[in-house]
């Protein structure tokens, strides 16, 4: 079995596969504070409460934009499982062609979506990521890695609006029915969540206009993909696991 492990800047998602299918998953905090011991304690009882044993699992590939975390999985691998995990970077075999002017600034997270989104959909592609940040990744008709965009998340920028607004508060992400808010939750939903909206949809246009192709796929992934995506005008399907399927096609493609 193969432990996949991708470290957001706020979640980290644990994934078991077993050849090409994904078995379990679990998403947990990125604590910047947790040690090598306190990773071990949190894999070994999820995995236990799988009924996974360690010793099943044969393979450790991790992706992260946490230079601090990834340190300290990478331990834990060594440590615990006494496996050498693979640290996914733009220098690994990915079956495809980075065309960034520094491959090196790619973050790991967007490489394992560009070689899912390979692997699995038609090109040319989009790739939206909701996280941390909101990530738009482009790959060409011939399969290569364009580039991209990269944009504050949605609660990302909620947040920063709340800290520097003294009267406005956190709120329930929940699509209003008007444009025209009769409260300051209805306005500020409204403003938040369709102004992304707006925000992705744009941005996609302007990036298909670019491609100069007809038919653009587009696909979203990270934690608020599926609610966002019913409001899109431009987002054709949700793959929740597309960054844990590209992490064991890397492992594959590496081992």
């Amino acid at each position: 079995m193969l432990l996949a492990i991708d470290v957001g800047n706020t979640n980290t998602v644990l994934g078991i596969f077993e050849g090409e299918n994904l078995v379990e998953c679990w998403r947990i905090a990125s604590s910047h504070t947790r040690t090598v011991d306190e990773s071990w304690m949190i894999i070994k009882l999820l995995c236990q409460d799988a009924g996974i044993s360690k010793e099943q699992i044969t393979g450790i590939i991790i992706s992260s934009v946490v230079p601090q975390l990834t340190h300290i999985f990478e331990l834990t691998a060594r440590k615990y499982f006494k496996i050498n995990p693979i640290i996914v970077n733009c220098h690994l075999n990915l079956g495809l062609k980075i065309l960034y002017k520094n491959p090196e600034e790619v973050g790991a997270d967007r490489i394992c979506n560009a070689v899912a989104g390979k692997n699995y959909y038609s090109l040319p592609l989009i790739i939206v990521d909701f996280g941390t940040a909101t990530t738009f990744d482009i790959l060409s008709a011939d399969g290569d890695y364009l580039g991209g965009v990269i944009s504050p998340g949605l609660e990302t920028a909620a947040n920063d609006l709340v800290r520097r607004a003294a009267k406005l508060y956190k709120i329930k992400y929940e699509f209003p029915k008007s444009a025209i808010g009769k409260t300051t939750v209805e306005a500020m939903q409204y403003g938040i969540l369709y102004g992304h909206v707006f925000m992705v949809d744009n941005i996609i246009d302007r990036i298909a206009g670019e491609l100069k192709h007809e038919n653009v796929e587009v696909i979203a992934t990270g934690g608020i993909a599926e609610e966002i995506s019913k409001h899109s005008a431009r987002i054709n399907k949700v793959d929740p696991q597309l960054t844990l399927k590209g992490l064991m096609l890397i492992y594959k493609m590496n081992t």
